[in-house]
């Protein structure tokens, strides 16, 4: 079986193709093969070790993939690893049915990047109709999708940020009402200037340093920070308990990991929700790229210098 595999931690190339036998799904687990394959920004950390959850070696990467089980459903699934390859295995309880009408990138850019999204909005920094949002890395995977959802959901105005024109323009084309460069020297006047003189309600950031700062100064009381990932590698100030006090202001973590330790089957909750969405052409994955599995390097070199928008896909058949 065609495989990448990591043998030593580090950089894009660690990335290497591999032969590897194929994996047997055991009890309460589903093989499945691979049509597509998702690549997050996690996977990035994943490689060197860097991400919350410590890796062992060697290892396949990969925590998503979409494609057919022995007995012809069709699935998204995440796997925890093992996704970049030509099979994978997952359990049961994570892998959902893909509604007929929804291709590959849009349920694989459901289920990390969308259930994130939904997860921020409606249970980390839950929105209220008529809110301010801004949205970090709006062109990225979770960013486009939290765009419309936000529009979906009643915001009264979105703030996207962006690093380039290009992607400012496609933040605004997927519903922002207002696009920001995050380069700006006083971020957080930019983003009060684009809400219209006024403090905003709500940031979802995965940026860090000092774009959390400033969005932290931006915050209206009782604002909320959603923070969900760290691309800049910089973490930003400390925060005092005085300082959240003073101004009213909340900041919250979200690791999707943990919505599996919530009652109830809230995966299966938000991506019944979003794919009904993508269906009635409210919301849409910005396809970002797909790659070859043997163009896996390139795809986190594109990722990493953030030369990408939406979501990414390796072909494990090429």
């Amino acid at each position: 079986m065609r495989a990448i595999q990591i043998t030593e931690f580090g950089g894009p190339e660690v990335l290497k193709p591999a032969d590897l036998p194929e994996p047997a799904a055991g009890p309460g687990q589903v093989l499945i093969e691979v049509s597509r394959a998702g690549v997050n920004y996690a996977d990035t950390h994943q490689a060197e070790n860097s991400y919350l959850a410590e890796q062992s070696l060697p290892m396949v990467p990969g925590a998503e993939v979409v494609g057919r089980t022995p007995d012809g459903r069709r699935v998204v699934a995440l796997t925890g690893g093992g996704g970049y390859a030509e099979k994978a295995v997952a359990a049961e309880s994570m892998a959902w049915d893909v509604p007929g009408g929804i291709d590959d990138v849009t349920a694989l850019g459901m289920v990390i990047q969308g259930a994130s999204a939904w997860m921020l909005l409606r249970r980390s920094a839950p929105l209220a109709p008529g809110e301010s949002v801004v949205v970090h890395a709006a062109a990225g995977g979770v960013g486009s999708l939290a765009v419309q959802l936000a529009k979906v959901w009643g915001a009264g105005r979105v703030i996207a940020t962006a690093s380039s024109k290009e992607k400012r323009e496609l933040a605004l084309s997927l519903g922002a009402d207002a696009a920001v460069d995050p380069a700006e020297p006083d971020l957080r006047s930019a983003l009060i200037e684009a809400n219209g003189g006024r403090r905003v309600d709500i940031v979802l950031e995965m940026t860090g340093g000092t774009v959390t700062d400033q969005s932290l100064r931006a915050l209206a009381p009782f604002g909320r920070l959603a923070f969900y990932g760290m691309a800049s590698r910089r973490p930003p100030a400390p925060v005092q308990p005085a300082t959240l006090m003073a101004h009213s202001i909340t900041i919250a973590g979200m690791w999707l990991a943990h919505a599996f330790r919530l009652p109830g089957d809230v995966m299966g909750t938000a991506l019944a929700e979003l794919f009904a969405l993508a269906a009635d052409g409210r919301i849409r994955v910005v396809a970002g790229g797909e790659y070859g599995l043997s163009e896996v390097r390139r795809a986190h070199e594109d990722l990493r210098a953030r030369r990408t928008t939406g979501k990414l896909v390796l072909d494990p058949s090429r």
